[in-house]
């Protein structure tokens, strides 16, 4: 099982990104820590792979977790949303994230 999932507007944008970018040779990092105040900071950026990252392919990218952030990112759920008009951002819905609320059904 993969450590992390993506939604489809995701794997487009992720898709998008390696396409425009110079970084046909690197994998897609992601990292995540947790912060003093208990909320978790996320990072996604082009890198080259290490001997030991934890690396999947996920439709034609590779994937690399930090053994170190394996736990954290585990079970995570990664999506592509528009937070405010025109405005678009990686989110994680994330159950290792003590303040994490899955999301609701809204047709209830």
């Amino acid at each position: 099982m993969n450590t992390l999932t993506f939604s489809p507007s995701a794997l487009k944008q992720i898709k998008k990104s390696a396409q425009e970018s110079d970084n046909s040779n690197m994998g897609l990092r992601f990292a995540a820590r947790m912060t003093a105040d208990e909320s978790v900071d996320y990072g996604i950026g082009f890198d080259g792979a290490k001997d030991d990252d934890i690396k999947f392919d996920c439709e034609g990218i590779t994937i690399l977790i930090s053994p170190d952030n394996e736990e954290l990112l585990h079970g995570a759920h990664v999506d592509f949303v528009e937070i405010e008009k025109g405005q678009f951002h990686f989110i994680f819905l994330n159950p290792n994230d003590p303040n994490h609320k899955p999301p609701t059904d809204k047709t209830e």
